[in-house]
């Protein structure tokens, strides 16, 4: 059992896995979601004319935060030591595109901080802007790719 699902001991039980004698290797991760909202909305999120001020620089500092904050959040991650994280916002047709990446050298990888960057990041972009309308959406959270480790890159297609 536990090498199908290695967070469960042989007894079933929830654990956080050793990566102890596990190589350290450089290692990176990039997630992306699209936050769905009005064009009006999303002309004045660029334009840095909401009422709560510069949300884009909001925006990727909570996503940077986010990533350090990982394993607070997720119970069995462990606290890395980030290199690098990197949080971009741009302007898409249906709102705003994010996508946030999260680079270490370590024994673990840094997939849970590039989507916990990316979803903080999107909810400071919510907060920022519910102001001026309520019915914004945060679609496809997704891991875009991964290096690094024993099982190499691994790429969305």
């Amino acid at each position: 059992m536990t090498e199908q699902f290695p967070h469960l001991t042989s007894a079933g039980d929830v654990h956080m896995v050793d990566v102890g004698a596990k190589d350290e290797t450089e290692r990176s991760a990039t997630a992306a979601c699209i936050v769905v909202m009005s064009a009006e909305t999303a002309a004045r999120l660029f334009a840095g004319t909401l009422p709560k001020g510069d949300a884009l620089a909001s925006v990727r500092l909570a996503g940077i935060m986010g990533a350090k904050k990982t394993p607070d959040l997720v119970p069995l991650c462990h606290p890395i030591s980030l290199t690098g994280v990197t949080v971009e916002v741009e302007r898409v047709e249906r709102g705003a595109h994010i996508e946030a990446t999260a680079r270490t050298v370590g024994r673990t990888g840094v997939e849970m901080e590039a989507m916990t960057a990316v979803m903080t990041a999107a909810l400071a972009m919510y907060d920022m802007v519910k102001g001026v309308e309520r019915g914004v959406s945060i679609e496809r959270v997704e891991l875009l790719e991964k290096r690094g480790g024993r099982s190499g890159t691994w790429t969305r297609t």
